[in-house]
């Protein structure tokens, strides 16, 4: 029984991540078993285009703390659940803003997401390129409305929920993990 973490970052104007959000998952049923919610106060004092959306509810307290008190208990809380991947939608840009976490072997989500080859909820008068990724509308939000049918969903922009959020992505795909490949 293996287990994976999806995680999801806020930025500040600045461009330094004031929020992380994460959450362990079976890797066989993709049901969510815990979750993570940090909020780093120095850079959230920045601001930033989401930062009303850190203090929204959400289903785990968040902590306050450093960037490197968080960093630390992410990583601690992620071997304990012996987690060596963690899958991320446009992975690169969480994985660029996380270097703590190089040491973890990283998946984009949206590579499976946004392929007509890998996506069969893309409609087939979807504007595509000629590699098969849609041209516009395959981010989070139009992504879950599209293979959930909830045409009323709005992303958060909260990273705890967020991150549950592509977490859902990824179970309505319903691919095996290993067909994520490696960034």
């Amino acid at each position: 029984m293996g287990y994976f973490a999806v995680i999801d970052t806020e930025t500040n104007w600045a461009d330094q991540v004031m929020s992380i959000g994460v959450v362990v998952a079976h890797s066989v049923t993709m049901e969510p078993l815990e979750a993570k919610y940090y909020i780093l106060p120095q850079e959230a004092e920045i601001g930033g285009m989401y930062y009303e959306a850190l203090f929204l509810k959400t289903p785990v307290k968040p902590m306050v703390c450093t960037r490197k008190k968080a960093l630390g208990e992410l990583t601690a809380w992620m071997k304990s659940y012996a987690v060596t991947d963690i899958y991320a939608y446009n992975a690169n840009f969480d994985r660029n803003h996380l270097p703590e976490l190089k040491q973890l072997i990283w998946h984009d989500i949206m590579r499976l997401a946004a392929y007509r080859q890998t996506n069969p909820a893309i409609p087939a008068d979807a504007e595509l390129c000629g590699t098969g990724r849609l041209k516009r509308g395959y981010g989070v939000e139009p992504m879950l409305r599209l293979l959930s049918g909830e045409k009323g969903y709005h992303e958060t922009h909260n990273a705890v929920h967020d991150a549950l959020d592509e977490l859902k992505i990824m179970k309505l795909l319903a691919h095996p993990l290993e067909k994520y490949g490696a960034l």
